[in-house]
């Protein structure tokens, strides 16, 4: 069974189509990517499957589980979809070690200080976790960013 399977998925703003009839599966351990001009609906499309759109027609499935169709959706916080944007979204109001465990608030205070711990050990940044977004370099920002997205442990 695929992990991720995107089923004639079509999503349109308004009047205008974005995503036209997509299909596609991804196994587990697969890597792909969405390559194409600058607005032919990649972003979008992510957007869907992490569910911050909802697609017109067609369906997302995760796991064998439909998460996505032209009816109804999973909202985006019970998908355990990770994403990391283009311009990285770091909150700038929260510290380092807060941004990466912002997905983690169900967690209990000592499992999310672990996992917490756990990442930024990861992406080389475990002596500033108390630092704010604006004091890091752009390749810090994006491993912090990678990071929150890693958290929460996504399928």
């Amino acid at each position: 069974m695929a992990l991720l399977q995107v089923d004639r998925v079509s999503h349109a703003y308004g009047t205008h189509a974005v995503v036209n009839d997509l299909s596609f599966s991804l196994e587990s351990g697969d890597i792909a990517c969405l390559l194409g001009a600058s607005g032919c609906g990649k972003t979008t499309m992510l957007r869907l499957i992490a569910g911050f759109e909802a697609p017109s027609s067609g369906s997302i499935r995760l796991n064998g589980r439909t998460i996505a169709d032209g009816k109804a959706q999973i909202p985006a916080e019970a998908r355990r979809i990770g994403m990391v944007f283009q311009d990285y979204a770091l909150f700038p109001h929260l510290t380092i070690a807060q941004n990466i465990g912002f997905g983690l608030r169900q967690e209990s205070a000592p499992a999310r200080r672990r996992r917490i711990d756990e990442m930024l050990a990861l992406i080389g940044l475990d002596k500033r976790g108390e630092r704010y977004p604006h004091e890091l370099s752009g390749g810090q920002q994006q491993r912090v960013a990678l990071a929150r997205a890693l958290a929460p442990q996504p399928h």
